[in-house]
């Protein structure tokens, strides 16, 4: 049951981000993003990642290293469009 519960809470958390990333992509437009904001939640999930390595639970494991592809695209898209806009 525990492991069910992570893995829902994973997916959960995991996929929070995707639609402001589908939105950004898809709009081109990066003005109301924080960058502070995605590099600090970055750096969070990427510290979730080690943390499930050391405790070899997969649902961290998977479910950060999912928000860390996300997260990372968002933070390198905001400066790629924010580039190509000046």
């Amino acid at each position: 049951m525990e492991m069910i519960i992570g893995i829902v809470a994973g997916i959960l958390t995991s996929v929070s981000m995707v639609p402001q990333l589908i939105k950004v992509l898809k709009e081109r437009d990066v003005e109301n993003l924080s960058p502070l904001m995605i590099t600090v939640l970055l750096a969070g999930v990427s510290t979730w990642v080690i943390y499930g390595i050391l405790r070899q639970e997969w649902p961290i494991i998977l479910s950060n290293a999912f928000s860390v592809l996300v997260n990372a695209t968002l933070l390198s898209s905001y400066f790629f469009f924010r580039e190509r806009k000046q």
